[in-house]
């Protein structure tokens, strides 16, 4: 029996915004492609539960990328990065999918994606609704109020600072994990929230709380005629509780919005068998949609 998984990783060439990035990315299965996003401070980690699931990659090929400055995605040569201050935008987040998807030749691709991936669902959703053709987020949400935003800036501090260490960011996740997701996963979670760049989690939220501005009339324009929109939210999440998802979800018209019962924020990592449960129905509605054979 070999022990090699199916994932396989490579390095690609990606030009987003006028840079020129190496940008890590993992791949598994075939047919409908189907587009992974990290969590903030994350990386493709997060995904390998999924990309070693037969029952998604015997009917899509599943990819997910380290955003620059993620995981193996190192910053940019010839680029002055360290004196500049790290931020996640929405502008680059969808300059990214838009080049990733092109050099890619992706058809129709389906896109999931969780907590600041989440948030980009229904970004995309409005602003690209022709770049995938179905969108899944997990822990999604409207925008957040701006006196929130506002407040948040001094907690965020504490995300990069030279007397806390990753440590921190790591123990700080385990409160967003669901209470009866197995010990060995949630670890694993607090893990790779520990390991990587200690700029980066701070300048993901960013656009987690500042730059995804979406309010229920800007989501009310999102058609999903043209690309089919769904939501999952795990009840025991602090940041984004399933009565926020359904306020996002109601004001989309023909959306698609499950609560995940016993779940937190990290349903892909923390608890991928209880998370699967609600993830394959969704998957088999998109393939069916697109007259793909029964799984």
């Amino acid at each position: 029996m070999s022990r090699l998984e199916p994932i396989e990783g490579r390095y690609l060439r990606l030009d987003v915004l006028g840079t020129q990035y190496r940008v890590y990315v993992e791949q598994a299965g075939a047919g409908i492609p189907l587009v992974c996003q990290h969590t903030a401070g994350a990386d493709t980690r997060q995904w390998r539960h999924l990309m070693n699931d037969p029952a998604v990659t015997g009917r899509f090929r599943v990819i997910a990328a380290d955003l620059p400055f993620h995981g193996k995605s190192i910053p940019p040569e010839g680029v002055e990065w360290w004196k500049q201050e790290y931020r996640l935008t929405k502008e680059f987040l969808l300059a990214f999918h838009g080049a990733l998807c092109r050099a890619l030749e992706l058809d129709a691709p389906a896109y999931l994606g969780c907590s600041v991936g989440g948030h980009l669902a229904p970004d995309l959703a409005l602003e690209r609704p022709d770049l995938y053709s179905a969108v899944i987020g997990v822990q999604s949400g409207l925008g957040f109020a701006p006196e929130l935003s506002a407040a948040m800036q001094h907690h965020l501090s504490y995300l990069h600072h030279p007397r806390i260490g990753n440590d921190f960011k790591g123990a700080s996740m385990r409160g967003l994990c669901g209470p009866h997701s197995p010990e060995p996963s949630v670890r694993e979670t607090t893990y790779v929230y520990s390991s990587n760049a200690p700029a980066v989690f701070k300048g993901d939220l960013h656009y987690y709380f500042n730059d995804h501005t979406m309010t229920a009339a800007d989501a009310a324009g999102i058609d999903t005629q043209r690309v089919a929109v769904y939501f999952l939210t795990g009840e025991y999440d602090p940041t984004t509780s399933p009565a926020e998802t359904k306020a996002l979800a109601d004001a989309v018209a023909g959306s698609h919005f499950t609560p995940m019962k016993g779940m937190g924020h990290f349903g892909m990592s923390e608890d991928y068998a209880s998370f699967r449960r609600y993830l394959l129905p969704v998957l088999e509605d998109i393939a069916e949609k697109r007259g793909a054979p029964r799984g």
